[in-house]
C-alpha cells in the first residue's frame, strides 16, 4: 500500500526534475548551435564565399526564384481551370435555357 501512495508523488517529482534537466540541456545545445551558425555566417559574409560553397543569401535567392516560378505555374493552371469552369457554366445555362423555352412553348 505504501508503494501506491509514493508512486504519485515520485512520478510528479521525476517529471519536474526531468523537465528542468531537459530544458537546461536544450538551452545549452541551442546556444552552441546558434553561436556556431553565427560564426559560419560571419565568415561567409567576410569572404564572399564559403570555400566554394554557395552562401545562404544566394541559396535563398535561388529558392525565391524557384518559388516564383512555381507560383506563376500554379496561377496559370488555376486560370485555365477557371476558364474551363466558366465554359461549362455557359453550356449548362444554354441547356437550361433550351429546356425552359421548350416547357414554355408546350404550355
Amino acid at each position: 500500500m505504501s508503494q501506491q501512495n509514493g508512486f504519485g508523488s515520485g512520478f510528479l517529482l521525476g517529471t519536474l526534475i526531468g523537465g528542468v534537466v531537459g530544458g537546461i540541456l536544450g538551452a545549452v545545445i541551442t546556444s552552441r548551435l546558434d553561436s556556431t551558425a553565427n560564426l559560419e555566417e560571419d565568415n561567409g559574409l567576410n569572404t564572399g564565399e564559403n570555400n566554394g560553397k554557395t552562401t545562404d543569401r544566394s541559396r535563398k535567392m535561388r529558392a525565391s526564384a524557384n518559388e516564383n516560378l512555381e507560383i506563376e505555374a500554379t496561377r496559370r493552371s488555376l486560370e485555365d481551370k477557371i476558364a474551363q469552369l466558366n465554359a461549362t457554366i455557359d453550356d449548362v445555362r444554354r441547356q437550361l435555357g433550351n429546356v425552359n423555352s421548350i416547357n414554355i412553348s408546350n404550355e
